[in-house]
């Protein structure tokens, strides 16, 4: 019987670009993706290519694979079963409760996104004065 390697997973993620915490995370999620089993994409550049409106991909989280869209907890735990230091944390999502879990964490976190975002923007402010 032959050992057939793990098959490799090609993920879209688009990403808000002109979001400092986003940046931060995508950054950290490029170190950790060293198989580039993810494609990253800046939705702010207005080319981003995707069947979901500008403002929704802007608004929340959203990858697409094995040709399905996700969004919110379910786009993370896309991103994280395609790096392989994560991918436990991807395949627990899959069970139903536990995406529902981290769907109302996520949701939870939008509400303080705004404010989290204006810190992270004055905090680069100052430091790169």
């Amino acid at each position: 019987m032959a050992n057939n390697p793990p098959r490799m997973v090609k993920l879209l993620v688009w990403f808000d670009g002109d979001c400092p915490l986003c940046r931060r995370e995508i950054a950290l999620m490029r170190r950790l993706d060293r198989r580039q089993a993810i494609q990253f994409i800046d939705a702010s550049q207005g080319d981003a290519n995707c069947p979901v409106a500008p403002a929704d991909l802007l608004a929340r989280f959203h990858a697409q694979e094995d040709g399905v869209i996700l969004s919110s907890a379910a786009a993370f735990a896309a991103m994280w079963r395609a790096v392989p230091v994560l991918a436990p944390l991807g395949r627990l999502a899959r069970n139903s409760f536990v995406l529902r879990m981290l769907e109302h964490t996520y949701l939870i976190f939008l509400k303080f996104r705004p404010q989290l975002q204006a810190w992270l923007r004055h905090r680069d402010t100052k430091r790169d004065r």
